[in-house]
């Protein structure tokens, strides 16, 4: 590898782009002159006007990410940030911490108006993509009645143990993949079907919710259950969701109980941002064949449906049959971000980020549904 010098790592920030401004941070003046350089050791700082700027993380992390991209993977990168002091008041958009689960994240709400179109797929994906971005993350299985996280994470038969805390019982979640994961198939039998009403899986939620020891995370990923439900009632009267994603196949069918999730998220009584859509197997690509696309299941219809919402599309993920043998083996995609697939929900994930971050410059905390 070439000898380091300031200008290779000044030209590889200048790629990096403040959000909404179309400008360089370098060309804004935020890479500080305390540039140091020592064998593979970089170190230097980022000036920002606040230390509640909203894009602050995704900025450090972008900074990092361009000079492993452009200079080389070897780098060691040190990034500080440097703020005026503040009166450290709450910004516009940043939720409150929600008085049950984890502390300070970023919640999102992984959503399809119908089963079999690859939600939890994505949800575990997304996750896997946020850790691998430096995130702490925690994936809570919210699918009560077909719990499918477990399989997907290889933890099937899972031990979960819990402990006594300042005389509260909390249960400690599994930890695969720097993920953080519970599931009610961690607790049930997963040949016997789960006969609850509605309420008893409400209280189960809830028990997982704010029971459960998530500790302090950066973003909490909900695998919610298809459709629209009780499950998603108590969600959203339970934790401040930031905003929810919307997963859908290009099928028309699909797309039209797409738009009962929209609608649900966006009702005046639920109100939570929609962060975006995902179309998932936008078409089918086999192995032996890697530039043939072949729309099994329509095309363009999740970009179609977003350009008529106002809502960004976040992503097309492909179908390919790794895609199903990676979830049934317990080794998501997003695992291996050299593969195309991979690469996709990596890329999911950067985006996520990046619309968490704008939405909540932009919008005012979500307020958890009152019931009455």
């Amino acid at each position: 590898m070439k000898q380091l010098y300031p200008k290779l790592i000044l030209d590889a920030l200048q790629t990096v782009r403040y959000p909404g401004t179309g400008k360089n941070i370098v060309e804004m003046g935020m890479v500080e002159d305390d540039l140091r350089i020592s064998g593979l050791h970089v170190t230097f700082s980022l000036l920002f006007d606040k230390p509640t700027n909203p894009f602050l993380k995704s900025l450090v992390k972008a900074a990092e990410a361009a000079i492993h991209a452009y200079v080389g993977k070897e780098v060691e990168v040190e990034i500080a940030t440097l703020c005026p002091p503040s009166a450290g008041d709450q910004p516009k958009g940043e939720s409150a911490p929600p008085a049950v689960g984890p502390r300070g994240a970023n919640i999102i709400a992984v959503s399809s108006g119908k089963g079999g179109v690859g939600k939890s797929t994505v949800a575990a994906n997304l996750a896997i993509g946020l850790a691998r971005l430096g995130y702490r993350v925690g994936l809570l299985d919210c699918d009560i009645f077909g719990p499918s996280i477990p399989k997907m994470f290889q933890l099937e038969g899972e031990q979960i143990y819990s402990e006594e805390r300042d005389g509260k019982t909390l249960i400690l979640p599994a930890e695969k993949y720097g993920i953080k994961v519970l599931s009610i198939g961690f607790f049930v039998n997963p040949d016997t079907p789960t006969l609850w009403r509605g309420g008893m899986a409400s209280n189960a939620l809830k028990q997982l919710i704010g029971e459960a020891d998530w500790g302090v995370l950066d973003y909490f990923i909900l695998d919610t259950p298809p459709g629209t439900s009780d499950i998603h009632l108590t969600l959203v009267q339970t934790l401040p969701i930031t905003g929810a994603i919307i997963v859908s196949t290009p099928q028309q069918v699909a797309l039209a109980d797409a738009r009962k999730g929209l609608n649900m998220y966006t009702n005046e009584k639920v109100n939570v941002p929609i962060l975006g859509l995902v179309e998932n197997m936008s078409w089918f690509t086999p192995a032996e064949l890697p530039d043939n696309r072949y729309y099994i299941f329509g095309r363009e219809g999740v970009r179609v449906l977003a350009e008529e919402t106002g809502f960004p599309l976040l992503a097309q993920i492909p179908l390919v049959q790794s895609v199903c043998e990676n979830g049934d083996a317990g080794t998501p995609a997003a695992l291996d971000p050299a593969s195309p697939t991979g690469n996709a929900f990596l890329q999911l994930a950067a985006r996520v980020v990046t619309q968490t971050d704008r939405r909540n410059a932009e919008q005012a905390a979500t307020r958890i549904v009152e019931t009455h």
